[in-house]
């Protein structure tokens, strides 16, 4: 039962507040690996089009579990009667995605990169891979399910001062894209069907908004340190699951960025425990679930001339208006939830999904603060319906069908607020609130697969697999720490495609780690910049440029120049690799540059080393160290010079 405590703004909430509220939080990390195939089939994986050659139409329908029930969500989804459009490709999809041929025998290179990540996070690694059916009722998957496998469990990562428990990881398919969902239609594209990508289930041991994202950006640099998974918009998606003392666990799906983390699990909390104190003051009130009350009206015929915008539109259109009563909850469809949100948009949110009225106002309240209908036409309505002044009405307009699945799902929503919180996956919103998108799936939307056998792991596999694994990025965070690498290339050259190349060029070849790393980390971007092409610069360049540093054939103040030439060149050609002088002949470089400055007007004598040593370097850089050069041209203090 909540206390007096009142949420604050987002950016005044402290670590005790969190506490107040007994605030908890759990991942669910999906991320897509990098393979060429899909998972259970051989189509192509990862590529992305918005063109299609067909159009498939399917209805979902409920069916009996093996306990002889039906999945809530099952039954919700049937109650939205949704014609779901699959938009296919020919060379992205096959028999398989449409359920018309059986799997093909698991992808073993995405079988193995699974297994990898699940070793770099510290998981038990199972023995026998068991096949198992996830049934979505949503249309995201055209079989009704999704194949997904249990690889490992019971890992941790470290994070401030504790571990975060893995509880599980899976690999399994990915579903399709959701391009549009309106009224009874829903449309999705199938290019990214079947691609393989893992799951990762954290405990819910994160206690702030804060550290949720925290952890959740340590996974993310996790799987990336692997450079075996997919970069980019939608190839990593967050499930967060969140909870309050009193409430349930809400799930908030497709959080597209780890930056939104913070604010939508705050919304959520808040939403928790402003429904807590709702249901508190229904039962002041005297409305519990046994004595919850509500009804409804078909007031078409009263409700004949109105200047509202959407009413008189429905009117036009031939639709039908209902209102349902709410008896004794006056003033609570106003009730705070979420920031800049109320209980009226719970309601709302049921009416959108479930009876599909997705235009937005689909419905109007009588305790609404904004102008709708006439104060005459509301005490129109109020007599009709004998309503009292302690209740609410909520009005609703539509065809026949989709009005009476509406109104019945008004009546549920606000009987639920007798109860509590109800058990819901949520969608993420730009704004940092959190919409209704349908029931929680129960534990039986999971059963085994019979068309796939069981897969052994062998310890050999498993070992193969380790000699190829980069060390945990912590670990290399720690070390280049202790070799006094910058704070800002540290966290990026952890998780680098270059790391074990770092490691090479400091511990075999001697280079100097500062130079390694400002070379594989800053100057790529300083490139970029100048708008040059950089994906030459791959490992086999960097290790021939470590290679001729390590052999004093090049000095470190070169290495822009040298690479600089290899971008504009397209290549890595001998002839840039400049040839060695010697002393003497440095010697009388300086003495003909020494000359030339008599050509200059020199305003400050100071300066004439520095204007010196610009000359000398034009014309020895990359063939004798910086440093020998400002020794021969009189620098006492020659400071970063190399």
């Amino acid at each position: 039962m909540p206390n007096d405590f009142i949420f604050k703004p987002f950016h005044q909430m402290t670590e005790k507040d969190y506490q107040t509220v007994g605030f908890k939080s759990g991942l669910e990390i999906h991320q897509q690996l990098l393979t060429d195939k899909k998972l259970f089939c051989r189509c192509p994986a990862g590529r992305y089009s918005k063109q299609y050659d067909a159009e498939i139409l399917r209805h979902m329908r409920p069916t009996l579990s093996e306990m002889g029930v039906y999945d809530g969500t099952a039954l919700m989804e049937f109650k939205t009667k949704k014609n779901i459009i699959y938009r296919i490709k020919r060379e992205t999809v096959c028999t398989y995605e449409m359920d018309d041929t059986p799997p093909f025998l698991i992808n073993e290179e995405a079988l193995d990169i699974a297994l990898g990540i699940g070793m770099l996070y510290n998981c038990n690694i199972v023995d026998e891979l068991h096949i198992a059916r996830k049934q979505y009722l949503d249309g995201s998957i055209p079989t009704g399910f999704q194949r997904t496998a249990i690889f490992a469990l019971d890992g941790w990562i470290p994070y401030k001062d504790r571990k975060i428990k893995i509880v599980q990881m899976s690999i399994e398919e990915d579903s399709c894209r959701e391009v549009s969902d309106i009224g009874h239609d829903r449309v999705y594209l199938t290019d990214r069907l079947g691609m393989p990508l893992i799951e990762t289930v954290t405990d819910a041991a994160m206690k702030t908004p804060f550290e949720v994202a925290e952890v959740a950006y340590l996974c993310s640099k996790l799987v990336r340190s692997s450079n075996r998974v997919r970069r980019g918009m939608g190839a990593a998606r967050e499930d967060v699951n969140v909870s309050v003392t009193g409430g349930t666990r809400v799930e908030i799906k497709g959080v597209p960025k780890i930056s939104l983390i913070p604010i939508l699990t705050y919304n959520e909390a808040m939403r928790q425990w402003n429904l807590l104190r709702l249901r508190e003051e229904l039962r002041r009130r005297g409305i519990t679930p046994e004595t919850f009350q509500a009804s409804s009206f078909d007031i078409t015929p009263i409700i004949k001339k109105v200047h509202y915008a959407p009413l008189k539109n429905a009117i036009s259109s031939g639709m039908k208006i209902h209102c349902a009563v709410l008896k004794g909850f006056k003033d609570l469809l106003h009730w705070q939830t979420q920031t800049d949100t109320y209980f009226s948009k719970e309601i709302s949110d049921r009416v959108r999904v479930i009876a599909c009225l997705t235009n937005i106002p689909n419905i109007i309240h009588s305790d609404s603060k904004g102008e709708t209908i006439t104060s005459s036409d509301w005490q129109k309505v109020k007599k009709f319906v004998n309503a009292t002044d302690d209740d609410t009405l909520v009005i609703v307009w539509g065809n026949e069908a989709d009005l009476k699945t509406a109104v019945e799902e008004i009546i549920i929503r606000a009987k639920e607020a007798t109860i509590g919180i109800p058990s819901e996956t949520r969608q993420a919103l730009s704004d940092g609130t959190n919409g209704f998108e349908r029931i929680l799936p129960g534990a039986d939307r999971m059963y085994p697969d019979t068309d796939l056998p069981p897969k052994k792991i062998s310890d050999e596999r498993l070992e193969k697999i380790k000699l190829s694994l980069p060390e945990q990025f912590w670990l290399r965070e720690k070390w280049y720490k202790e070799l006094n690498i910058p704070d800002d290339l540290i966290e990026e050259l952890s998780i680098s495609r270059f790391a074990e190349l770092f490691k090479k060029a400091v511990i075999d070849w001697k280079i100097n780690p500062v130079t390694a790393a400002v070379t594989l980390i800053q100057l790529p971007k300083r490139f970029k910049k100048m708008n040059l092409f950089c994906d030459i610069l791959d490992e086999i360049t960097f290790e021939k440029l470590f290679r001729l540093l390590a052999e004093n054939r090049i000095t470190s103040d070169y290495i822009f120049y040298l690479l600089k030439n290899v971008l504009e060149l397209g290549s890595f050609p001998d002839e840039i690799i400049p040839e060695k002088i010697s002393e003497s002949e440095l010697n009388n470089i300086i003495e003909q540059e020494k000359s030339k400055l008599n050509n200059y007007r020199i305003i400050k004598p100071e300066n004439e080393k520095v204007i010196l040593m610009s000359l000398v370097m034009k014309r020895v850089r990359g063939r004798i160290p910086a440093k020998i050069v400002a020794q021969k041209i009189g620098f006492k203090k020659i400071g970063n010079l190399k």
